[in-house]
């Protein structure tokens, strides 16, 4: 296992200077991350200091409360599969899931799915996991299979809480190899990168700014 390779290195603090960002990326690509993950504004750099190297590029969508609507989207989803970004992480309307109400939530998950599996971009599914219940969860995890996402994600990192075991747990056994789980949200150890791992989880969201550390106890330890 090498953890570099399930992290997708998040790069999404608002506040950041575009050289802020720039020495982000770069220090992604310097650890060998799967992917970062960028906001939409950044999206032409990131593709642009990504190329010809082993890490991909994903952008967010509807981030970070995941309430713009279906139509607006469908129509981010396309542009930004459109200037080529690899993958999309995408929040759910997780209030909508809160209160039951998944045929809205269903309606924008496939909208999404839609636009970029027609580009080859892959879709993550975010579901803000400190806001749901476990029963919501793993109903959200089926609507998710049903519309052909891709992965389903815990958090944004900007709520709360992160990811959790309970949570992951959750995700990963209703998934049922269904769909792929990606844990992300306060993963600042090594330990806790290996313990989603193993749990199940295919893709870790960490943060930038503890990439290296973790990328560094993991060839450390071995």
């Amino acid at each position: 296992m090498k953890i570099a390779r399930y992290i997708d290195h998040a790069v999404l603090k608002p506040a950041m200077t575009p050289e802020e960002v720039r020495n982000a990326i770069q220090l992604g690509i310097d650890n060998d991350v799967y992917s970062v993950c960028v906001q939409p504004r950044d999206i032409e750099l990131a593709l642009k200091m990504c190329k010809n190297t082993n890490t991909l590029v994903s952008c967010v969508l509807d981030f970070p409360h995941g309430c713009g609507g279906a139509e607006a989207k469908r129509a981010a989803a396309r542009a930004y599969a459109e200037m080529g970004v690899h993958e999309i992480d995408m929040v759910m309307n997780y209030g909508a899931a809160k209160g039951g109400d998944w045929a809205v939530v269903r309606a924008e998950i496939s909208g999404v799915v839609e636009e970029a599996h027609a580009r080859g971009v892959l879709v993550k599914v975010i579901f803000e996991t400190c806001e749901l219940d476990e029963r919501t969860i793993r109903e959200g995890v089926d609507v998710c299979v049903d519309v052909g996402a891709d992965f389903v994600k815990t958090s944004t990192g900007f709520a709360a809480k992160g990811a959790t075991p309970e949570a992951v747990q959750a995700m990963v056994s209703q998934a049922a190899g269904r769909i792929r789980v990606k844990a992300s949200g306060g993963i600042r150890t090594i330990n806790d990168a290996r313990g989603y791992v193993e749990m199940g989880a295919e893709r870790l969201g960490v943060g930038f700014t503890t990439t290296p550390a973790l990328v560094a106890a993991d060839e450390e330890s071995k």
